[in-house]
């Protein structure tokens, strides 16, 4: 490395992790982090040992949410720390303090949701200020034109064979005591569909008839709200049928030790299909390219079926299939490399750089 310093921003659940993965294989990177609080994310940014400042919130109600992320934005212009180049997912705040600080900024990315909906005013706002980052990192399996629809450069768009998950799931430990804090050893895992938000078009949670199908079947259920209007779908439930954990509990721990994920989004599903255990999105519309992709290779159902998603996970636990990561360790590396290459060139990659890197690392590609 050059010594540059990195600005890294995390600003939702899944940042922590995924940055923890990358960085695991970028030892030599001074790191410096601020965290939003949103849900579980101030908490997993410390499990997963960032050392870091907290600045800003997210808020359950829309407006407010909406409303936060400019006030944001001026508290990171103003209080972000001094780096040489930034880093963060999907996060408009952080590309925009860093134009106006005038350092670089690397994007990550894989949701091409605006390609599918009709999104609001604010949403395409965001699409816009995310697609000015000085480079944006996504799998091969994402809609590229999503970036450049809104002004993204395409000589700037870097892509990977792979997925996010894949980065973190390569640094993951099991803890094989993990199940001990359960009521159950087998069990799979059950996260409700964010009912409200911008990209769902749903008003009724499926979760109450998922409950009732996998209860009939006998399989027991890590249930983890995602809002407090989900947990009352479990009540009508005992704890040793369907837990609902009193605080965060891992989850790439759970997807491990799990005999399947259910989610009615897309990250903890991609996650144990990256591990090459069952996996089933019921999100309620179109998918993103990246989960797309995943059901085409065979590797995630997508369905909204009650007992059609029972059936798969009961014939997927006859398969007895380990967790496998050697793709995710080959993935990481790669993205890993060009990372640490964009680090080191932040304004210009040099076409050397590039050639360098595709030769040491095979199929990787910029642009697309």
């Amino acid at each position: 490395m050059t010594g540059n310093t990195v600005w890294l921003d995390l600003i939702s659940p899944s940042h922590p992790f995924l940055f923890e993965g990358l960085f695991d294989g970028l030892p030599d990177t001074e790191l410096r982090t601020t965290v939003r609080r949103k849900t579980e994310t101030v908490d997993l940014a410390r499990e997963a040992g960032f050392e870091f400042e907290t600045l800003g919130r997210d808020f359950e109600n829309v407006a407010l949410r909406t409303a936060a992320v400019p006030i944001r934005t001026l508290q990171l212009v103003a209080q972000a720390p001094a780096a040489d180049v930034s880093i963060s997912a999907r996060n408009a705040m952080c590309v925009l303090a860093s134009r106006a600080r005038g350092i670089p900024s690397i994007h990550f990315t894989d949701n091409d949701m605006t390609a599918f909906i009709d999104a609001s005013l604010a949403e395409r706002a965001f699409c816009r200020f995310r697609s000015a980052a000085t480079h944006h990192v996504v799998p091969s399996a994402f809609r590229t034109s999503e970036l450049t629809r809104w002004g993204a450069d395409p000589e700037r768009i870097h892509t990977y064979d792979g997925y996010k998950e894949d980065i973190y799931v390569a640094a993951f430990e099991p803890d094989e005591t993990f199940t001990e804090t359960l009521p159950f050893d087998t069990f799979v895992v059950l996260r409700p569909e964010a009912l409200g938000a911008a990209y769902v078009d749903e008003e009724e949670s499926l979760v109450p008839r998922l409950l009732d199908a996998l209860v009939a079947s006998e399989t027991n259920v890590v249930y983890l709200p995602r809002r407090p209007g989900d947990r009352p779908h479990s009540e009508p439930y005992p704890d040793d049928r369907v837990y609902v954990p009193d605080g965060a509990l891992d989850g790439l721990q759970l997807a491990w030790h799990s005999d399947g994920v259910l989610t009615g989004s897309g990250t903890m599903a991609r996650e144990a299909a990256c591990m090459g255990k069952p996996a089933v999105s019921f999100f309620p519309g179109p998918l993103l390219s990246v989960d797309r992709s995943m059901v085409e290779e065979g590797r995630l159902l997508h369905s909204r079926d009650p007992d059609a998603i029972a059936s798969y996970l009961n014939s997927a636990g006859t398969d007895d299939r380990a967790p496998d990561r050697d793709r995710c360790f080959r993935v990481r590396e790669e993205v890993s490399s060009l990372v640490r290459t964009l680090v080191e060139n932040p304004r210009n990659p040099t076409f050397d750089s590039r050639r360098e890197r595709s030769e040491t690392h095979g199929s990787s590609r910029f642009g697309q």
